[in-house]
């Protein structure tokens, strides 16, 4: 109702003008001659307003010519009979002119319309084939194709089945196959849904299948992982668990043996391999149970608040190493799982000793800048190249040079235990010098005692 006021408006408007216009002009021109005046009100109306205006504009623009300014002025009688064929000859010219007009206006709005639905299509399409989740895409989507189709909102539902009271569902098709529905709360321009809604329905289904193929990959790889670890943790019971029960059942099997003479010192140095193999045994099982915990993510710290270089000296005596390792530094607070850090210092520092030459020191140097507290254990051994410094972390990962005993589960406990205190260990090597082991954790700031 609004836009055929505005029409009614403009297209008074534009014929009073002209006519003003033709009032000033016919002192020096004649006034047949300006009758093609009318055609500048025509054109503006035909363009905006569309045919339909444009007609009413040219009739409107006969008679006024007609009543102002063809004798006898103020009727639509003429003088001259020949003058009706002039005004029969300017409404067809000003029809047919407002045809053209029209018909320029509307293929430049249906050139609009494609660009702005290509341009949508383009869109959607780099936005969701970059990796962007289709269900998270989905409200803007929408909305952006509610705009295309000149609508004042619209939902879409994968493979139906949603409730939209007072919305009328729409289709969404490709290949044959019913992708979706959008929901309207009016009826769409009717060009724009032929061309725009099978192109939307053919996207979305190569999105819904991009996402399928993702969440398959996703499973591929999480298998595959699986399988590594189950492989790897299969040669390590085949190995490291094989390794010491075969000693502790030779060991019994010669405690057990009558026929023969065991010195004191022979069955004592039996009784401490027994030792050795059985410790060797729990700490293994022990890993594996706790490193089962970590990916599962049941390792929760309980935290509390203590000093770094007190966490670094408890993890040296609980290996008995304090003479050969040197501790440096300062004593910042972290709050953390005591029990989990420690075992983090103590698989860090028990490493560099492993690869240490003997009698040599370990060097933990601990620092701290306002956000973290650094602990770096730095070794004498041989270091690491650049392409082993990520792979040491991974759970049963040895180096094809390691000839020391373990499952290679202690740096990958390590991380675990170090990212469940929200800190991190990584590794650092130079050629030709050992290699530095570091644990950053979250400093926290030391209470302020008020005087009393």
């Amino acid at each position: 109702m609004r836009k055929i006021a505005s029409g009614l408006l403009a297209s008074a408007a534009a014929v009073t003008i002209v006519t003003a216009a033709v009032e000033l002009f016919k002192l020096w021109v004649p006034v047949l001659s300006l009758g093609v005046l009318y055609l500048f009100a025509v054109l503006p109306i035909a363009v905006t307003y569309g045919l339909g205006f444009a007609v009413l504009t040219s009739v409107a623009s006969m008679l006024a010519f007609n009543w102002f300014h063809l004798p006898p002025v103020h009727t639509f009688t003429l003088a001259n009979s020949s003058n009706w064929f002039s005004l029969a000859v300017y409404l067809g010219t000003a029809v047919v002119v407002s045809e053209l007009a029209a018909g320029s206006r509307r293929r430049a709005a249906s050139a609009e319309q494609r660009e702005r639905e290509s341009a949508l299509l383009a869109r959607l399409a780099t936005d969701l084939l970059a990796g962007r989740s289709l269900d998270e895409e989905l409200p803007a989507i929408a909305g952006r194709a509610a705009e295309v189709l000149g609508v004042d909102s619209a939902s879409i539902e994968l493979h139906g089945g949603g409730r939209h009271p007072g919305e009328a569902p729409y289709t969404l098709e490709a290949a044959g196959r019913t992708v979706g529905e959008i929901y309207m709360p009016q009826d769409p321009n009717a060009a724009a849904q032929r061309r725009f809604l099978p192109a939307l329905a053919a996207l979305l289904a190569v999105a819904e299948e991009r996402d399928r193929l993702e969440r398959d990959a996703l499973e591929a790889e999480t298998l595959r992982r699986s399988d590594l670890v189950k492989t790897a943790l299969l040669r390590a019971v085949s190995h490291d668990l094989r390794s010491p029960l075969t000693g502790i059942r030779t060991a019994i099997g010669a405690l057990r043996n009558p026929t023969l003479h065991l010195s004191d010192a022979d069955r004592g140095e039996l009784l401490d391999t027994i030792e050795v193999d059985s410790d060797r045994l729990s700490r293994l099982v022990g890993d594996l149970l706790d490193l089962s915990r970590l990916e599962a993510g049941g390792a929760a710290p309980d935290r509390e608040l203590w000093s770094l270089d007190d966490l670094v000296r408890e993890a040296v005596d609980s290996l008995g190493a304090r003479d050969r390792v040197d501790i440096l530094g300062e004593a910042p607070l972290v709050n953390v799982d005591a029990v989990q850090i420690q075992r983090v210092l103590a698989n860090l520092i028990e490493n560099a000793l492993a690869f240490s030459p003997a009698g040599s020191h370990v060097v933990v140097r601990i620092t701290a800048t306002r956000k973290e507290a650094i602990v770096r254990v730095v070794d004498q051994g041989p270091g690491l190249p650049e392409p082993e410094l990520e792979r040491v972390f991974e759970p049963f990962y040895r180096q094809s040079s390691d000839s020391h005993a373990g499952a290679g589960l202690g740096l990958a406990m390590a991380r675990g235990f170090a990212a469940a205190n929200g800190g991190r260990v990584w590794a650092e090597s130079r050629p030709q010098q050992g290699a530095t082991f570091a644990l950053a954790l979250p400093v926290v700031e030391a209470p302020v005692e008020l005087p009393a």
